[in-house]
């Protein structure tokens, strides 16, 4: 069992950067593969960005290649979203999910927890 908060999201002009956290509470925080998620308004949620147990993968969906950077501190039981050089597109809301076990890094299902999402809005 894992709860998991984000925090960070808000308002900015395209071009400016945001920080999302992710707090994690609960047992073997370090066991578990952590993954970004978004939802924007009339569209699905889909994939953003995954990072392994260990840290040592990371996964990014195309659209954000480059521009967002995934991390985690396993003693401070948290994963961390920079997101840089924001486009309008990058609106949406911003999701922290855990998994422990599976064999996707991108499939929403393969995910057992979930944060209530924070907002992210990117003007032109």
């Amino acid at each position: 069992q894992v709860q998991l908060v984000e925090s960070g999201g808000g308002l900015v002009q395209a071009g400016g950067s945001l920080r999302l956290s992710c707090a994690a509470s609960g047992r073997t925080f370090s066991s578990y593969a952590m993954g970004w998620f978004r939802q924007a308004p009339g569209k699905e949620r889909e994939f953003v960005a995954g990072i392994s147990w260990s840290g040592f993968s990371t996964y990014y969906a195309d659209s954000v290649e480059g521009r967002f950077t995934i991390s985690r501190d396993n003693a401070k039981n948290t994963v961390y979203l920079q997101m840089n050089s924001l486009k309008p597109e990058d609106t949406a809301v911003y999701y922290c999910a855990a998994r422990n076990g599976g064999r996707s890094h991108s499939l929403i299902n393969e995910y057992n927890y979930w944060g209530q999402g924070t907002q992210v809005t990117v003007s032109s």
